[in-house]
């Protein structure tokens, strides 16, 4: 464990700084869209968000070596495909929610399977596990602006309509009645979230984005009394975890990412297994 803190420090590994300061960064977006995903129960959506992402990464790998498209990169059509899939989920969700399980399933598949369809035809080898699973010790300097960008628009965001976002979350109803336009800002929470996944799924990769927007929350949820809060300690735990996770993934040589989302899940399950604990006891004093 020694050896990375020293390793932070050696101008040999800008590269694990990098994966550092990526860290901290997408602890933010985790922190804030996790307590929102949470709270308002759209995981599901976000989770086929994140998995339709995987048709654009194709699609833009398949063009750009095919010559249609030279150069373009893989975040342009993963921006594409995710952004377009949480509009059709957002609209279908707020029209017909009796086919919103179905449309996001199709979505979920859908896109995975456009994605993997792209890079079998792409030349040369492409090898999908590495947009699946990421790897953050390649996140260069242009990925940690564009995340200090997308913080910041979270950041503001949070703050600016923190009274909207609270009410439509727990009340969705109340919220409209009171005049808030919940619609528009559910389809907004959407697309933030889907360019947010762009970003974080070089992090953890796509199949883990989700849980790393849920853990935390969830985590924070056991002892947070508001949505502030919630997104407060959100932040604070995805950055222990992500700090944790990128420490022992170099320390036992494993895959820092899925090592972040295991110290992630044990903790969120020891969190649960005291919030049971708590709960069961309080039953007890009250029948006595």
């Amino acid at each position: 464990m020694i050896s990375f803190f020293r390793s932070l420090f050696d101008p040999q590994f800008a590269f694990l700084r990098n994966a550092l300061a990526a860290g901290i960064l997408s602890s933010v977006l985790f922190g804030i869209l996790g307590a929102v995903v949470t709270v308002k129960r759209i995981a599901g959506l976000a989770g086929a968000i994140s998995h339709a992402a995987l048709g654009g990464i194709g699609m833009a790998l398949f063009f750009s070596a095919s010559g249609v498209l030279p150069g373009v990169p893989p975040q342009a059509g993963a921006v594409v495909f995710a952004v377009a899939a949480a509009l059709l989920i957002g609209f279908v969700s707020l029209k017909a929610k009796q086919r919103e399980d179905t449309v996001i399933q199709a979505i979920w598949a859908i896109g995975m399977s456009a994605g993997v369809l792209f890079m079998a035809k792409t030349p040369g080898y492409t090898d999908p596990s590495s947009y699946l699973f990421g790897n953050i010790l390649l996140v260069s300097a242009a990925d940690l602006k564009f995340l200090a960008v997308l913080d910041a628009a979270a950041i503001f965001l949070a703050w600016k309509f923190y009274p909207q976002i609270e009410a439509s979350a727990f009340d969705e109803e109340f919220a409209r009645v009171r005049g808030i336009r919940t619609d528009f800002l559910f389809l907004a929470i959407l697309i933030l979230t889907a360019i947010s996944v762009v970003m974080l799924q070089t992090f953890v990769g796509i199949v883990m984005v989700i849980a790393m927007l849920t853990l935390p929350a969830g985590t924070a949820g056991f002892g947070a009394k508001n949505l502030a809060q919630m997104m407060f300690w959100g932040v604070v735990f995805s950055e222990v975890f992500s700090i944790a996770g990128l420490a022992l993934g170099w320390w036992l040589d494993v895959p820092a990412g899925a090592m972040t989302v295991v110290t992630a899940g044990a903790v969120f399950l020891a969190a649960s297994a005291v919030h049971l604990g708590n709960q069961k006891r309080e039953k007890t004093k009250a029948a006595a």
